[in-house]
């Protein structure tokens, strides 16, 4: 056996795409197991970057399966936009295997997504407006409409007359907007069912059976440890499970077939949307950051907060997802840095904390405990051998390991795939 989960550890952004896209070509399948539209991988291909918000990372490869898994909150305009995207430039998108059992994001989730942040003011969360969190709300309340449901006509039409019923009374009597058109919706979304229902099966039952196989499998994620809706900066989530453990519900497979976890660490921190932030620096500091970085949203656009690396938070992450090897990314952004901090403990009313806070009063509150390393003031960007790194940066990169308690695997220092040092390899 041989799974590999790749998890955020962070905020999100950790650069994600890039350790998935150089882990694919080792996997014979890559799995997408929760999210959506709303987070994205960016990732370099001789020089051209492509940014894609559903399709795993694996597409860019010949000759695998790329599995859209029951997890995911599914978007098929947006799939469909990125299947396009990937034919026009010259790659098949005939691995694409769709959960029959993901949860479809329908237009009044991405219309009601945007009014209820809107009707949060102070309270907002900082949601992408993607519709995510209410198609994630209209599953657990058992009113979803599932993939299953889309590419059969008389039940989509049934299930879509059923919410839209609900969801129109809404907008018309809580927000004084005109009701929505089943008509215009069921016509849209049938012409979506027809194109991508040769692309749909059981992904669990298919997965379970390669895996038994011996095939390579990599489960990929979204977003990222703190955004976690259980475990992460509540309320200020996302409203999935990025952790490993989302791996089993998300995609269908025991805990028992995970083979080895990833966890991706960036080296420094960034933030994008509400919530507390102990690292963030609104200075200088992190104005150089996010210009040295580029550090803007794949999908939004928005400025990130930026900061020091947080080794609590990696830690935290660390004991959650049962992480094996770290990838440290992004390294080569702090080249020009005369000094680097990184954040090892927590103080709290003057001791210091020995677990991550539940209480955002408590977390925003914290006074980071920083240690602080020199600079390698160097181009690491051309290094393929971790011995070869300045002796500064590796003094950051085991400190790092130390503190977090788990081992270097990969060390990232640039874009594009062959900038990547190995130290472990998972598959």
């Amino acid at each position: 056996m041989s799974t590999v989960v790749v998890t955020g550890t962070q905020w999100g952004d950790e650069g994600k795409g890039k350790i998935v896209d150089y882990l694919a070509e080792k996997a014979d399948i890559v799995v997408r197991y929760q999210g959506g539209s709303n987070a994205g991988h960016t990732v370099s291909v001789d020089g051209k970057e492509f940014k894609q918000r559903l399709m795993p990372s694996g597409m860019l490869y010949d000759n695998k399966i790329c599995v859209i898994a029951n997890g995911v909150a599914f978007d098929p305009e947006v799939i469909l936009q990125e299947m396009e995207a990937l034919k026009k430039d010259g790659y098949s998108v005939d691995g694409l295997r769709i959960s029959n059992r993901a949860h479809v994001v329908m237009p009044y989730h991405r219309l009601m997504d945007g009014l209820e942040e809107e009707n949060k003011g102070d309270l907002k969360i900082g949601t992408t407006k993607r519709g995510i969190g209410p198609c994630y709300m209209d599953r657990d309340n058992r009113i979803g409409i599932r993939v299953c449901d889309l590419i059969d006509k008389e039940t989509f039409s049934e299930k879509l007359k059923t919410a839209l019923d609900v969801k129109n009374r809404e907008l018309v009597k809580l927000y004084g907007k005109e009701p929505l058109s089943y008509e215009d919706i069921r016509t849209e979304y049938l012409g979506y069912a027809e194109k991508l229902k040769k692309y749909v099966i059981d992904t669990s039952a298919f997965l379970n059976k390669e895996i038994k196989a011996g095939k390579k499998v990599m489960f990929e994620g979204a977003q990222a440890t703190m955004l976690d809706i259980d475990h992460g900066t509540y309320p200020y989530v996302t409203a999935s499970h990025p952790t490993a453990g989302g791996v089993c519900s998300g995609a269908g497979v025991g805990p028992n077939k995970i083979d080895k976890v990833v966890g991706i660490v960036k080296a420094y921190c960034t933030r994008v949307g509400e919530g507390p932030f102990p690292t963030e620096q609104l200075n200088e500091i992190g104005d150089k950051i996010r210009d040295c970085g580029h550090e803007y949203g794949t999908v939004t656009g928005r400025p990130r907060r930026t900061g020091w690396l947080d080794a609590c938070v990696v830690r935290y992450a660390g004991y959650l997802s049962g992480i094996d090897y770290m990838a440290v990314t992004r390294l080569d952004i702090l080249d020009t840095f005369d000094e680097i901090k990184m954040c090892v403990a927590y103080k709290y009313n003057g001791e210091i904390l020995d677990e991550m806070p539940a209480s955002l009063k408590v977390l925003a509150n914290v006074e980071p405990v920083y240690e602080t390393f020199a600079g390698w003031k160097t181009d690491i960007s051309g290094i393929r051998k971790y011995e070869d790194l300045p002796e500064n940066a590796r003094k950051y990169l085991e400190r790092m390991a130390q503190v977090t308690g788990i081992d270097l695997g990969f060390v990232s220092v640039g874009p594009n795939r062959d900038q990547t040092i190995i130290l472990h390899d998972v598959f």
